[in-house]
């Protein structure tokens, strides 16, 4: 019996202290659950759909529980597209090991209420939008060990109380705006081993106590506006790897011992800051270097490092340094880099190097593609042993003072693409060898002594996009095969030489240039009129020749010249009339010609400094200023009676304006019918009226103005019946092109329904309140604004993580696709740039702007904007010499908008001169330097900051493939030819594989 009992009672008790169990736990559940349904309550988005009640929290997409107690550890929601406020119930998830919301764009500030995670490990916060500061109380997360709040937009200084945090091994805190320096309490750390706080205004100096900090590996503080000495403290972590102090106001010496001191280190980047002092040479003893970056200093003194140490540098940098020693051997340092077969750059230039170039120049890597020695005091012969660097892509040899002839081994560095020996003392011909140079872009070899005539072998450089060879003593004429070049495209300079003959009429297939001065020389004959196919030249000069005979009228279609120079010849005839339409043209200079007749008082004639008619004793009339001469009628007209169609056109004038009258009275009758509106936008919202759209964006105010074309201004505006937004396109129909532009558009969109596609809603054609004619389309209106805006707007920059860029790329692509191959007729869009690609507000990309569009194998709108062919930068090469638009010449744009997407450059950037294009700029960082040309705010996903992706470094280097394969599609889409480019097909599915991978790390 007692057994028994025994027994129930203990029964009793095991389901009591189940019965607890089970009740303590699903209360403890519960906590972790609504903690996860507030934090879901403040997502404005809704990426979280998997998060119901069909399945228990722990199987929730991101989240990750215990095995044991079933409470929440891991939070992991890294790349979700999820936008909204990180909620402060987050702070209830009292067993959460790990919190990574990277990748996303959240907003608002950090909630205070993370310090109750006693048990969290990781904080990845990185790459969004919180504001605000940094909490002090993440102090009082003891256990954690890595913190990212990298590329937010927080304020502030870094919390002193950081240093309370015994475990932390990295800290990431680059691109954000936090002020009040470097804590020394953060010296406490000494766990420490990755530290970021780069492009910050962080100001201050760095403190002593960051010697503490004995297991550091990588420290990046570059672009902080730190000043003062380094630490010597610093320079005695010896376990360090990669040390970024670039872009500061640091002063003082580096240590003598640096290379002994820091022997592991594989990148060391100090440029632009006020170093002094000799560049130690115990920097050989670094043996893993890599990457030494030190321009921009005040370095001193001979430079006697031997380089040859450091076989695997591959990028060397000391321009803009004083290494002038006094001594003619100061480049004897050359020697030893003879041993470094890795290197790809070399930067010496500014440096004050003095003396003659060695021979062992020619020694250096047949890996190096940049050499640079411009801005020295280098003279002599230049070695014929250079023609050994057949690896060099850019050649910058420009303002030292090499003599003697070129050297024939030049035609032997075929890969050449950039070259400027400009302003030395070369003298003798222009080598033949030249004209192996096929890839060739720029060639710069003005103010030299150069002689002779200009090789007509330089034909042979296809790739030739500008050319200057002005200040030298260069004879003979032009050669035709020079002028026939149509890939010259920004500069063709000759002057101040002594050219002869005439200019050839071919000069008129330089279709592309923008620049041509043939000033001062001895050039005679007329002014061939095929020049009026040139309608892309912005600077034209002709001055100092001997050109004879009028100007011709074909120069009228040169609408685009800001400068005109045809000063200092024998020319004659009267001033040319369309001078005076050309609404670009800042200055224009007839001066001492034998001119006659009226100087006109329009467009540039209107302002007496805006164009000089000197010595030209024939002119008269013009403004008052000039003090010339009142033109009697026979000067005027040169006829005493009207013409006989001007007395004709009198009284048909005014008939005409009688029937004007009746036409304006009936227009105001009909100035408020209803729009035509599409059979879609019918069934989905009613017909708007020009008065309508009048009230719905505020009277077409500025306020509303959210974009202008060539063609056209976009207002933001809301429709009466549903407050709904739209953008509401309105033709400027007195811009010539216009209405083909609104035909095109409305052709295209009868014809193409695709999710990456804009959604036309109505289609607007009426008269305003004053009887004039009135076109608009109204579009569904996209809340985050243009690509272009995201990727240049100050308000909105850098703000597109990695997952973004591709997925835009993705929905571009998949748009061309679809209009190129799935659409009949085929539709080529002809204007692809970032400013036409609009995003919705889940950042879905949709193309728009079809006011260019072509429909191939139709004779409908085959040249919807006659001589119009896309936007310079983005419009294929072939477009500008005449080719018919292709589906092909869209994928050239999407190239080209690729790159721009990767490396937030625009392809009209001013970095891109003498030659070098965007194209040519991503091309040349294939394929192990592809982090050179990426967006700086990308290199978040690169080994620099692992941290942020909690990546191992085998990772890192799978997102750096990536980058890669993704600029590898942008260069074979941007390929010059239209048969190397890539299929848009193509394209899709290698984006969609990128995606894939990064999704998979």
């Amino acid at each position: 019996m007692k057994s028994r009992i025994a027994f129930y009672f203990s029964s009793l008790v095991t389901i009591l202290i189940t019965t607890t169990m089970i009740f303590v736990s699903h209360g403890s559940n519960e906590t972790d659950y609504q903690a996860l349904l507030q934090f879901k309550s403040m997502i404005t988005n809704d990426p979280l759909s998997s998060w119901n009640t069909s399945f228990h929290f722990c199987d929730w997409r991101g989240v990750s529980c215990g095995k044991r107690h079933r409470r929440v550890t891991s939070l992991s929601l890294n790349s979700r597209g999820l936008q909204g406020s990180l909620s402060p119930h987050v702070g209830n998830l009292s067993f959460l090991r790990q919190l990574d919301l990277m990748n996303n764009s959240f907003q608002g500030t950090i909630p205070n209420e993370l310090s109750r995670l006693s048990r969290l490990n990781f904080l990845y916060l990185g790459i969004n939008k919180f504001e605000g500061v940094i909490p002090t109380n993440l102090s009082h997360c003891s256990n954690i060990e890595r913190l990212s709040l990298a590329s937010n937009k927080l304020v502030g200084s870094i919390p002193k109380e950081l240093g309370f945090l015994s475990k932390l091994t990295a800290i990431s805190v680059q691109d954000n705006n936090l002020t009040g320096g470097l804590s020394s309490f953060l010296g406490n750390i000494t766990s420490i081993k990755v530290f970021s706080a780069r492009n910050n205004p962080l100001g201050g100096s760095i403190p002593e106590t960051l010697g503490h900090w004995k297991s550091l590996t990588e420290f990046y503080c570059g672009g902080c506006n730190l000043y003062g000495n380094i630490p010597h403290s610093i320079f005695n972590l010896s376990l360090l790897t990669r040390f970024s102090l670039a872009r500061n106001q640091l002063t003082g010496d580096l240590p003598s011992a640096i290379g002994e001191m820091l022997p592991n280190l594989e990148l060391l980047q100090l440029s632009r800051n006020l170093l002094t002092g000799p560049l130690s040479p115990s920097i050989s003893n670094m043996s893993n270097l890599t990457f030494l970056e030190v321009n921009n200093n005040n370095f001193s003194g001979k430079l006697t490092t031997d380089f040859g140490k450091l076989k695997n540098i591959y990028f060397l940098s000391l321009a803009f340094n004083s290494f002038r020693s006094g001594e003619a051997d100061s480049m004897k340092f050359l020697d030893t880099l003879g041993n470094c077969t890795r290197l790809e750059l070399l930067r010496l230039d500014n440096c004050k190097f003095q003396g003659v170039l060695p021979t062992t120049i020619g020694n250096l890597s047949d890996q190096l593609g940049l050499l640079n020695l411009e801005g020295n005091y280098l003279y002599g012969n230049l070695p014929s042993s250079i023609g050994n660097l057949v690896g060099l892509e850019t050649l910058v040899l420009a303002r030292n003072g090499f003599t003697g002839k070129i050297p024939s081994t030049f035609g032997k560095l075929q890969k050449l693409q950039i070259v400027d020996l400009s302003r030395n003392q070369f003298l003798g011909p222009i080598p033949d060898a030249i004209g192996n140079l096929s890839l060739l872009i720029t060639l710069d070899i003005s103010f030299n002594r150069l002689e002779s005539h200009i090789p007509s072998s330089i034909g042979n450089c296809h790739q030739l996009s500008e050319l200057y060879l002005n200040d030298n003593k260069i004879n003979g004429k032009i050669p035709i095969q020079l002028v026939q070049l149509s890939t010259l495209s920004i500069a063709l300079i000759l002057s101040r030489n002594n050219l002869s003959g005439s200019l050839p009429i071919e000069v008129g297939k330089l279709t592309m240039l923008t620049s041509l001065d043939l000033s001062d020389n001895n050039l005679s004959g007329d002014i061939p009129s095929s020049l009026g196919s040139c309608t892309s030249l912005v600077f034209f000069s002709l001055k100092g020749n001997l050109f004879q005979g009028t100007i011709p009228s074909s120069l009228s279609s040169m609408r685009g010249a800001s400068k005109l120079d045809l000063s200092h010849n024998n020319l004659s005839g009267q001033i040319p009339r369309f001078l005076e339409g050309f609404i670009l043209l800042e200055y224009v200079n007839l001066s001492f010609n034998d001119l006659e007749g009226e100087v006109p008082v329009i467009g540039v004639f209107a302002n007496s400094s805006a164009f000089s008619i000197l010595g030209n004793t024939k002119l008269c009339g013009g403004l008052a200023e000039l003090g010339l001469p009142k033109c009697n009628k026979m000067n005027r007209n040169h006829k005493k009676r009207f013409p006989l169609f001007i007395i004709l056109l009198i009284p048909i004038a005014s008939t005409f304006s009688i029937v004007l009258c009746f036409v304006y009275v009936w227009c105001k009758k009909k100035k408020d019918q209803p729009c035509q509106s599409s059979p879609e936008a019918q069934s989905n919202m009613q017909v708007l009226s020009y008065s309508q759209l009048l009230k719905a964006t505020n009277g077409f105010s500025k306020d509303n103005l959210i974009g202008e074309g060539g063609f056209s201004s976009v207002y933001k505006g809301t429709t009466d019946h549903d407050d709904k937004f739209v953008a509401v396109k309105v033709l400027r129909l007195q811009t010539r092109g216009a209405h083909k532009s609104f035909i095109a558009e409305c052709e295209a969109w009868r014809n193409i329904r695709h999710r990456n596609l804009l959604k036309i809603i109505n289609i607007c054609s009426s008269v305003d309140f004053q009887g004039n004619e009135f076109k608009a389309l109204v579009y569904e209106f996209m809340p985050n604004g243009s690509l272009h805006d995201w990727l240049h707007s100050s308000a909105t920059k850098s703000r597109l993580n990695l997952l973004q860029r591709i997925n835009i790329l993705i929905d571009v692509a998949s748009a061309l696709d679809y209009l190129h191959n799935h659409c009949l007729p085929t539709i080529v869009h002809c204007d692809l740039k970032p400013s036409n690609i609009l995003l919705d507000h889940e950042m879905v990309a949709h193309v728009g702007d079809f006011g260019l569009a072509k429909f191939l194998g139709t004779n409908s709108n085959q040249n919807s904007t006659s001589g119009i062919r896309g936007t310079i930068g983005y419009a294929p090469p072939e477009y500008g010499i005449g080719n018919e638009m292709t589906s092909s010449g869209d994928v050239y744009s999407f190239g080209i908008l690729l790159l721009e997407t990767m490396t937030g450059k625009r392809p009209t950037d001013n970095t891109f001169n003498e030659g070098l294009n965007i194209h040519k700029f991503a091309y040349m960082a294939l394929p192990d330097h592809v982090t050179d040309v990426i967006d700086h705010d990308l290199l978040n996903f690169l080994q620099e900051d692992v941290i942020d992706t909690k990546c191992t470094l085998k990772n890192a280097k799978n997102i750096e493939e990536c980058l890669s394969s993704t600029i590898k599609i942008g260069v074979s889409c941007s390929m010059d030819s239209p048969s190397q480019r890539m299929k848009i097909e193509k394209v899709v599915n290698e984006l969609r594989h990128i995606l894939d991978m990064l999704l998979n790390m």
